[in-house]
């Protein structure tokens, strides 16, 4: 059944356009008035013209010939303007622009990214990629179906004067749209239960179309799985849907079966009538006319009703969403504003997160002091927990237990914007923005000197970047990105341009290098972890800004002024880099075998 929020939310869409575009509205108004008229106007018109010619009233004939003429003209012009007006208002003013920006809008103003991390949420926000233009179109097919019910409701009440027996007509048009109803909830449901399915076969197909995979993909001679894969859930996906059409195929024909059914032996009563006499010849073509159209005119309430119950499966992901956003704001986020300086530290007291759908927890009761102005490196294996405690920091996650003291004031109250913009961070999956310019993709750091040459040049000099602009066709004016007509970079290339956006910024509090060489050769690593070490000393002296780092290279921690290990989300070990050493634990361990990998031919 239409459920009491579809209402508001459709109330909410009507209510926009109006206001986006208030003559349109009313003129969509008007036609949808003008066709419920032409439609019942016609029937009466030829029962007039009927009557007239039998009785042999001429003024009465030629009256009806004149409504009748009108009526069709109505009926003809309101079709063509319907589609014209209903699509321009919903093609043009609400549906790509309006609620397709309100969409993203929930989706961006979610302060974390579990949700993102989280495979419900891919799947609805999967369901709502493409689906502005069907979520306003519900709400205008909501008002068609009242027109066509009052279309509906007129058309019986007329019969029900030639004969009451017609009106049985009136409750048994609810069988079909009950049965239709049944048969949209058997596609609703396999909609949404392929979901995921479907997101996995259109992520393959885009994998195995993807330049980026591409080599890897036929050196490995994954081609045919793959695509083996990919064929799997799509057969997954098109023979549950199948199987669903055919259930929802079996319900619309019992539901058409009985009103046909019924709809017959209805005519045979009225043909019964007017061969006695107790009916004008007028009143046998109105009902004949009216029969004739009673079908369609249920039909197409059917299939508008249908229409607009079709809708949940757009609505349910965009009230979804909305609601996700809206109890994220209710949490109640913090106001006050982060230290010019930082004096103490950040500080971790019995720290825990477990990530959403898993049992171990990512990280467990971690507490330790980071000091104001220190370089502070995270090292551990796969899965230890150091990506968890880096999104921590920026607040991308909120902890399950424990707090994060920023100077003594826990950071779950600090502004996150005020925040987040103390803050600055080169992250391991690093963003490319291949449709900005270089110049464009580093200044994007710091928003506020997005065009300032001398922040961009500082930045571009701390991330050793500098070959990368003096080899562009048009220095930092060329555009990144062979998909949009510009310059395609190296790995090593867009890593270093991410270091320089994170350099934008020249006062940070919290400066987050996570993996930040991965993709450079040594002899750019040696420098950029020179020139980064340097950068974290001026940055502790200028606001006591705390460097961290993660990193898998052991040798380029010694420098780091404090050494935190990770194991299974636990902290296990931390001091200085000679301190571990010195230490037999997981730390000498782990350094001990790098060294020797790297120092055994």
């Amino acid at each position: 059944m239409i459920r009491l929020r579809y209402l508001r939310f459709w109330w909410d869409i009507l209510r926009t356009t109006h206001a986006r575009a208030p003559v349109l509205t009313g003129v969509n108004l008007v036609i949808e008035i003008v066709a419920l008229l032409a439609g019942v106007g016609m029937a009466l018109a030829l029962r007039a013209i009927a009557n007239g010619a039998t009785a042999g009233d001429t003024p009465e004939a030629l009256g009806g010939a004149v409504w009748a003429a009108c009526a069709a003209t109505a009926a003809l012009v309101t079709t063509r303007l319907r589609d014209l007006i209903g699509n321009f208002l919903v093609v043009d003013k609400i549906g790509p622009g309006w609620l397709a920006d309100r969409i993203t809008y929930e989706v961006a103003a979610i302060e974390g990214i579990e949700h993102m991390e989280r495979g419900d949420y891919l799947d609805r926000i999967g369901l709502l990629r493409t689906s502005s233009w069907e979520l306003v179109a519900g709400a205008w097919t909501a008002v068609r179906t009242i027109f066509s019910a009052l279309r509906l409701a007129v058309v019986l009440s007329l019969l029900g004067e030639v004969s009451p027996w017609l009106l049985m007509l009136f409750a048994l048009a609810a069988v079909p749209i009950w049965c239709d109803a049944r048969a949209r909830g058997q596609l609703n449901r396999a909609q949404i239960s392929t979901a995921e399915q479907f997101r996995l076969q259109r992520h393959l197909f885009e994998l195995a179309t993807d330049v980026a995979a591409a080599k890897e993909i036929r050196v490995s001679g994954a081609t045919d799985q793959l695509l083996e894969h990919q064929e799997r859930a799509w057969h997954a996906v098109v023979h549950e849907r199948f199987q669903a059409r055919m259930r929802s195929f079996a319900w619309r024909l019992l539901g058409w079966s009985v009103f046909t059914m019924v709809f017959t032996a209805a005519l045979a009563i009225v043909m019964v009538q007017a061969a006695e006499d107790r009916s004008t010849v007028g009143d046998v073509v109105m009902v004949i006319t009216l029969a004739a159209s009673l079908q369609p005119t249920i039909q197409a309430a059917v299939g508008q009703l249908t229409g607009t119950m079709s809708a949940g499966l757009h609505i349910e992901p965009y009230l979804w969403l909305r609601d996700y956003a809206a109890a994220d704001r209710a949490r109640g986020h913090g106001r006050l504003q982060p230290p010019q300086v930082l004096r103490d530290g950040i500080e971790f007291k019995g720290v825990s997160y477990t990530y959403p759908g898993t049992l171990r927890p990512a990280l467990d009761d971690v507490s330790i002091l980071l000091p104001a102005g220190s370089v502070v490196a995270i090292v551990g294996e796969f899965g230890s927990g150091k990506s968890t405690l880096i999104k921590l920091l920026g607040k991308f996650y909120q902890p399950d237990g424990g707090r994060i003291l920023v100077d003594g004031t826990d950071l779950a109250d600090l502004d996150t914007e005020a925040w987040r913009a103390r803050t600055s961070a080169a992250y391991q999956d690093f963003g490319r923005y291949p449709h900005l310019t270089f110049g464009e993709a580093v200044g994007l750091g710091d928003l506020a000197h997005l065009t300032s040459p001398s922040h961009v040049a500082d930045a571009i000099a701390a991330a050793d970047a500098d070959g990368i602009a003096e080899s562009l066709p048009a220095g930092l004016d060329t555009r990144l990105g062979r998909a949009f007509g510009g310059v395609d970079l190296s790995e090593g290339q867009w890593q270093k341009t991410a270091l320089a956006r994170a350099s934008m910024r020249y006062a940070p509090l919290l400066f987050v290098l996570d993996e930040p060489t991965a993709s450079l050769d040594a002899p750019s690593e040696h420098a950029i972890f020179t020139r980064y070490m340097e950068r974290a000393r001026h940055l502790a002296a200028h606001s006591g800004a705390i460097t961290v780092i993660v990193s898998h290279r052991f040798s380029t921690l010694a420098g780091a002024d404090l050494i935190l290990v990770l194991d299974k989300g636990a902290l296990i070990e931390h001091g200085s880099h000679r301190q571990l050493l010195k230490a037999p634990g997981r730390y000498a361990e782990l350094y001990g075998m790098q060294t020797a990998a790297y120092t055994s031919d």
